[in-house]
């Protein structure tokens, strides 16, 4: 039995990562952390990346776009610990909701897409 994710499937999980890249971009305005530069600045720049990844594979779908939003998503999740914003809390919440979110979803769409069977056994 092969694993397959149908193209309707991965079209809503590109919109569900433009929304997560969306809500992180708008994030520190709505969620009041703009002040905050590194958070704010990250929240901008990963959302937006998000969001155009998304979009792209929604015309184009290649492994490489889920796996740059793994890649993101991972990053969104460790940034408030590593760039030292852990202490603003809204900010950490966004970043590690919307981090593990896309994260998930790439994770699941590069495993379902690579037509390997589930068991060898």
């Amino acid at each position: 039995m092969l694993k397959s994710l149908s193209s309707n499937n991965r079209t809503a999980f590109d919109f569900v990562n433009i929304v997560a890249g969306l809500g992180l971009l708008l994030s520190p305005w709505y969620l009041g952390y703009a002040t905050e530069a590194y958070a704010a600045w990250n929240a901008w720049i990963v959302g937006a990346a998000v969001a155009l990844i998304a979009v792209a594979a929604l015309s184009a779908f290649h492994q490489v776009e889920e796996w740059a939003n793994a890649a993101l998503g991972l990053w969104a999740v460790i940034a408030p610990w590593v760039l030292g914003f852990s202490a603003v809390t809204f900010a950490t919440w966004a970043h590690v909701i919307a981090g593990l979110v896309v994260a998930v979803l790439a994770a699941v769409s590069l495993w379902f897409t690579t037509n390997r069977p589930l068991s060898t056994a």
